[in-house]
């Protein structure tokens, strides 16, 4: 350490920097790099029917910096026989392993577990579904948008990587007016029928599954959420007060690593919900701090799993997603089989355009009503703690309003690398922003929402 800051003293800038190795990465690093890779490759072939060319190009460029450098030095082998992949990255450990199967997508696997063998549950479809023949929104049917000229050229300004966000990679847009698509426009490797990661769109999902558990009578936001791992009486904490409405308006009080608390062993280590989401200790009284947190909408469904038990946990996002006709959106799970709808959702702009559309019309779909009546209004009430700067947090939804040059009222879906579903439901529009933003890229969602808007009264 003496020597190293008696060369910084002595020595020039560049001749200091060649004179100190850069750090190389830790094995933890390496691993949860390894596991990044596996589970892009394994959800962007098998959700997605993308190559792995393309996976490199978009999902895995500009990602987190201390993973970067090390994923395209790990080799991926792809068993499209089996729907796993693995990727070696030390040589006395196995390979990390990410497996897919039927309706819930890829699942990141602990180092060491045994493989899957070869079985029907396990094998990949050829691809991505096509489209859906019955008319929009339940399908595909009837979609031929003919944008104005006005319109068309501000999507065309979505895509020049510097209109909304100096380096932004803008892949998909959909623009619903008035319940019909009136613009639709894809970047080359994307399209109506190919999905990309959600990021935390899916803690809106999750908060539209846990309402439709709600207006089936079986759930409870206003009540204490029932967290197994928390204990039972008389060993209970200060934990177990916490509600789930708490959890999702991210008012928990409970301690996370980081602000918007990254959870990479659980997304890409193998670690599951119940393994890690559950031991954080409190450090403020719940519902009087905003904190946005990943472990909170983990925990909110940790607490619908235990409510409702396992058979109808698990087929609860694909009910939904079925009614909707979001035929082409899969919520993954872990290796426990929780669902990780903080951001393990695969989607396309078609699918999340179904989506707004459902929330404005306040969780009634093809005439039936799927979320408690005005739960969509207590969502997009600002009744909890807020964040201390920029746009407002509902319940697992962004509210946006003139501060943010839009219309009062105003409310968002959205997500890491630029995933947005923004509702005006005063101008009854829906618009959806697919990105890849990698690195520091930002896309301004609320200057293109007010420009569509403009573009299309």
């Amino acid at each position: 350490m003496f020597r190293t800051a008696l060369l910084a003293a002595i020595l020039p800038a560049a001749a200091f920097a060649q004179q100190v190795a850069p750090t190389p990465p830790t094995s933890y690093q390496r691993a949860i790099a390894a596991g990044y890779k596996a589970a892009m490759y394994c959800s962007g072939i098998f959700n997605a029917g993308r190559t792995e060319a393309q996976i490199d190009q978009d999902e895995l460029r500009g990602i987190y910096p201390e993973y970067a450098p090390i994923v395209p030095t790990l080799t991926a082998e792809v068993d499209r026989t089996r729907a796993v992949v693995t990727v070696a990255w030390d040589e006395k450990l196995p390979s990390r392993r990410a497996e897919w199967h039927k309706d819930t997508g890829c699942t990141t696997m602990p180092i060491g577990a045994a493989p899957p063998p070869i079985a029907t549950s396990y094998r990949a479809a050829p691809g991505p579904a096509g489209a859906d023949r019955r008319p929009w929104p339940l399908g595909d049917g009837g979609i031929a948008p003919k944008p104005s000229a006005a319109l068309a050229g501000t999507i065309s300004k979505a895509f020049d990587r510097a209109t909304y966000g100096k380096d932004s990679e803008t892949v998909g847009v959909v623009i619903v007016q008035d319940g019909r698509i009136v613009a639709e426009r894809y970047r080359d490797g994307f399209g109506p029928f190919v999905s990309n990661r959600t990021w935390s769109v899916a803690k809106s999902l999750a908060g539209a599954v846990i309402g439709a558990a709600q207006a089936s009578g079986r759930f409870d936001v206003a009540a204490r959420a029932r967290v197994p791992e928390w204990g039972s009486y008389p060993y209970q904490d200060l934990r177990a007060t916490i509600t789930t409405d708490q959890l999702l308006r991210m008012a928990s009080g409970l301690h996370s690593d980081t602000a918007g608390n990254r959870t990479d062993a659980l997304y890409f280590g193998g670690t599951a919900v119940t393994e890690q989401a559950t031991g954080w200790p409190l450090e403020a009284t719940p519902g009087t701090r905003f904190r946005y947190a990943n472990n909170d909408i983990l925990l909110a469904m940790r607490a619908l799993r235990a409510t409702v038990g396992d058979r109808d946990y698990a087929a609860a996002p694909r009910a939904l997603f079925t009614k909707l006709g979001m035929t082409h959106t899969v919520a993954e799970t872990d290796w426990r089989g929780n669902f990780m709808l903080s951001s393990q959702v695969w989607s396309t702009a078609r699918d999340l355009a179904r989506f707004g559309l459902f929330l404005a019309a306040d969780g009634v779909w093809a005439g039936e009503r799927l979320l408690p009546t005005g739960w969509v209004a207590a969502s997009i009430q600002p009744s909890g703690p807020q964040p201390a700067s920029g746009p407002g947090y509902g319940r697992t939804l962004w509210l946006f309003g003139p501060e943010q040059g839009l219309p009062a009222g105003s409310y968002a879906a959205q997500g890491n690398r630029g995933q947005y579903v923004m509702v005006l439901p005063s101008q009854r529009l829906v618009i959806v922003r697919r990105g890849e933003d990698g690195g520091s890229a930002r896309f301004d969602v609320a200057r293109f929402s007010a420009d569509v808007l403009t573009a299309t009264r």
